[in-house]
């Protein structure tokens, strides 16, 4: 008795379909094919706006304090996108937020960013970067807003949180002006810059120093890295480095320059979580 063939099988051998066993070369021949149209794809449409939250954790013992650094915004008016990075900012309950640079690119944003971004639930610090400058806007509505919520814009200035915890110091990272010094011997001190390679003109001693600009390359190379680095970078293109000031933390940021892709260097939102030993 013949075996019994399903309706599929039947309506296959009716029709005549015939198919070709795959070989192993032509398997990898169409992945190879295949891979930059998927690395394409996910550069231009997926990566971009795809945020990643990265947990870092300094000290050891149990969690004490919980902050979260975002930087490079680069907004352009993609209100639903900016909407949705402070929505996970909130979501996370932080005691407080650094920003290092580059806001906006042109002055037309500057209104709906800080609209927006007045919708953090916490305080928020920051710094300038160099498309802040470029943009040639006003800072005063940066620093209202800011202050605001609770924190400060810094420029070449420090600040004590309201717990009297932390020190908050931040350049401008203009060549004529000289980075603030370490404030206060009785607090943790955070360092806010925008150019990672600024950490080699420091020195104070810091318990972490943040920055950005580098936007991670926005297109990274697995087993090679950043393609290209924008100036002010050097070696720090992206994620902890120890130096002689300190832990230094490069943020790959929130947006893109100059233009929207990003491959293997998703946009971040960092979490910091500091503890203290039990007892």
């Amino acid at each position: 008795m013949p075996p019994l063939l399903s309706h599929h099988q039947r309506f296959i051998r009716r029709k005549g379909v015939k198919f070709k066993k795959m070989s192993r070369r032509r398997f990898l021949a169409g992945i190879v094919l295949g891979s930059p149209l998927v690395a394409m794809a996910d550069a231009k449409w997926l990566e971009p706006n795809w945020v990643n939250t990265r947990r870092i954790r300094l000290g050891s013992g149990k969690p004490a304090h919980r902050f979260v650094h975002f930087t490079d915004v680069h907004h352009k008016g993609d209100r639903p996108y900016l909407q949705s990075v402070v929505r996970k900012i909130n979501a996370l309950s932080p005691e407080f937020v650094c920003f290092t640079g580059d806001l906006i690119e042109k002055t037309e944003h500057l209104a709906e960013a800080l609209e927006i971004l007045s919708g953090i639930r916490c305080p928020l610090y920051g710094v300038p970067g160099n498309h802040d400058y470029w943009s040639k806007a006003s800072f005063e509505p940066i620093a209202r807003c800011f202050a605001a919520t609770g924190g400060r814009w810094l420029q070449d200035e420090s600040t004590v949180t309201a717990d009297g915890k932390f020190s908050l110091l931040g350049a401008t990272c203009l060549s004529s002006k000289q980075p603030p010094r370490q404030a206060n011997a009785t607090t943790r001190n955070i360092f806010l810059m925008h150019y990672p390679a600024w950490v080699k003109k420091l020195t104070g001693a810091y318990d972490l120093i943040l920055a950005g600009h580098s936007h991670g390359g926005q297109v990274r190379i697995p087993f090679y890295g950043p393609l290209i680095v924008p100036f002010g970078v050097e070696e720090y293109d992206m994620g902890l480095f120890q130096t002689s000031s300190g832990p230094l933390y490069v943020n790959p940021g929130i947006g893109w320059f100059p233009v929207p892709i990003r491959f293997n260097c998703r946009p971040e939102i960092t979490v910091f979580e500091i503890r203290v030993p039990a007892g």
